[in-house]
């Protein structure tokens, strides 16, 4: 587990940015590329990266999730420069509460949740937005001593101002909230119980942040911490709220209902480089490059963290939302796999795959050679080359390769396999196997020799060439699975 503090004091660089999940849910597509561009920005400004749990709300933080979030943040490589719990600072919200409540920037509330409910209801009658009316704001200190002395419920909120808040965003410009349309907002649940957008204020004062950068749902959020920024005498920040993810028929993904877990994504095969490379392009594109020879205008799709980081600009972030496409993130995961070396992924395979112990390297390489063109995600291995490992049974319909007749197609395979067997084993590779196959290709045709041989030794319609299949199945195995396919036939 990382260290709860860092005496780090900013000497990076002016540019201070932090990542801050609740640990009420495991990282999710949204909040990985919210950690990414925050990591982006200030590896590209030579700053400073923190990630702060916000882990306040106690009844529904789990330790589980903070689990989560830290090991998938190592997976991407987003590695950070400070770490924080904000459960370990109790006592610096404490002290900002108390400077709110003695300036009367904020106070005690007593009103219980079917009086704020009943003014709710009216409010909403009256086809006026609900916010709190602010009738605790007239207590005087004596009554407020004698209710917490008397054990009341209480609550604590904060004085809004009633007067437009404007910020400029990076990505959004110039934008406007009218604090009395707000209301009194509650900071804390008590005086050791404070609320997120109190919380979130104070710590990006103390933790000198220069930079919030965070997803759109967070916008209206920023103008109830100016708030409490502003009374503080706070210095103003820099905000660039980043835009929403998308499914793809441009409904908000959701936590609840779409496969956006990052833990999800790493079960099911797909390589951190690939899913970086994609949650990057996720509403931020890098400027078009000119080919130095046709002085022609491309756009690229693959980076690397390291290409990425000298590109990346909040400026070239849209406003609009991000359409999530899960083909394109498997068409880039599989470009990925492509350049992996082969006993590279045959290592990451054999973390998600039970390959049979009686088959050597060598085996395991010609089968992975075979498919990878194939392979999306590293768990398609299975998928795709278990027929090398086991020949399920098949139809015989499928050994026909279009109008040719049965006994053909029959005694194509017996002369093929009589061909086989006068094969060295030893030498039973691709380029021995098309030189003793071509010519009966070229006197019987193509399709009517080598589709009933892929048929016969896969099982499959889909699957690698016969060639490739031989030379990992080996001689007597590639023998005996056209008996099998023959003896179909003639029954």
């Amino acid at each position: 587990m990382p260290p709860t503090h860092s005496t780090s004091s900013g000497s990076k660089g002016q540019v201070r940015v932090r990542f801050a999940p609740s640990p009420t849910g495991f990282l999710h597509v949204g909040g990985a590329r919210t950690a990414l561009f925050n990591w982006l920005y200030a590896r590209k400004h030579s700053g400073t990266f923190i990630v702060r749990i916000e882990d306040t709300d106690r009844s529904r933080s789990t330790i589980d999730c903070e689990n989560d979030i830290i090991k998938n943040l190592k997976w991407f490589g987003l590695e950070w420069d400070e770490f924080y719990r904000q459960s370990e600072r109790g006592d610096i919200y404490l002290k900002y509460l108390n400077k709110l409540l003695d300036a009367r920037h904020a106070y005690y509330c007593f009103c219980s949740k079917d009086e704020l409910e009943t003014e709710r209801q009216s409010m909403l009658s009256q086809g006026l937005a609900p916010k709190y009316s602010g009738k605790c704001r007239s207590l005087n200190e004596q009554e407020v001593k004698s209710k917490l002395a008397n054990g009341e419920h209480y609550v604590i909120r904060f004085k809004m101002p009633e007067s437009k808040i404007a910020f400029t965003d990076i990505i959004r410009g110039k934008v406007i909230f009218d604090g009395a349309l707000i209301g009194d907002m509650v900071i804390a649940r008590t005086v050791r119980e404070p609320l997120y957008n109190f919380a979130a204020a104070i710590d990006d004062y103390e933790m000198k942040i220069s930079h919030v950068i965070r997803g759109e749902e967070h916008l209206a959020n920023t103008p109830k911490q100016i708030a409490i920024q502003a009374v503080l005498k706070f210095p103003e920040l820099a905000y660039a709220h980043l835009p929403l993810i998308l499914n793809p028929d441009r409904s908000k993904m959701s936590k609840r209902f779409s496969a956006t877990a990052i833990g999800e994504y790493r079960a099911a095969g797909y390589l951190p480089e690939a899913l970086t490379n994609f949650l990057a392009l996720l509403g931020w594109h890098p400027a078009p490059e000119t080919d130095p020879g046709t002085g022609k205008t491309h756009e690229r799709e693959i980076f690397s963290q390291e290409e990425l980081t000298a590109k990346f600009d909040l400026e070239r972030v849209q406003k609009a939302g991000a359409v999530f496409n899960i083909e394109k993130l498997d068409w880039l995961n599989n470009q990925y796999l492509k350049q992996i070396p082969t006993p590279e992924l045959m290592s990451k395979i054999k973390e998600f795959a039970q390959l049979p112990t009686n088959w050597n390297e060598k085996k395991l390489a010609l089968a992975l050679l075979a498919v990878r063109e194939r392979m999306k995600k590293l768990t398609d291995f299975t998928a795709l080359a278990d027929f090398f490992f086991k020949l399920k049974d098949y139809q015989a319909d499928l050994l026909i390769w279009k109008t040719t007749p049965v006994n053909q197609i029959s005694d194509n395979l017996k002369a093929v396999s009589t061909i086989l067997k006068k094969a060295a084993a030893k030498s039973f590779s691709k380029e021995v196997l098309i030189g003793l196959l071509e010519p009966l290709a070229k006197e019987y045709g193509r399709g009517e020799i080598f589709w009933p041989i892929r048929a016969a030794l896969s099982g499959r319609e889909a699957s690698p060439g016969p060639f490739e299949i031989m030379e990992v199945l080996g001689k007597e195995e590639t023998l005996k699975r056209l008996k099998i396919a023959i003896e179909k036939l003639e029954k």
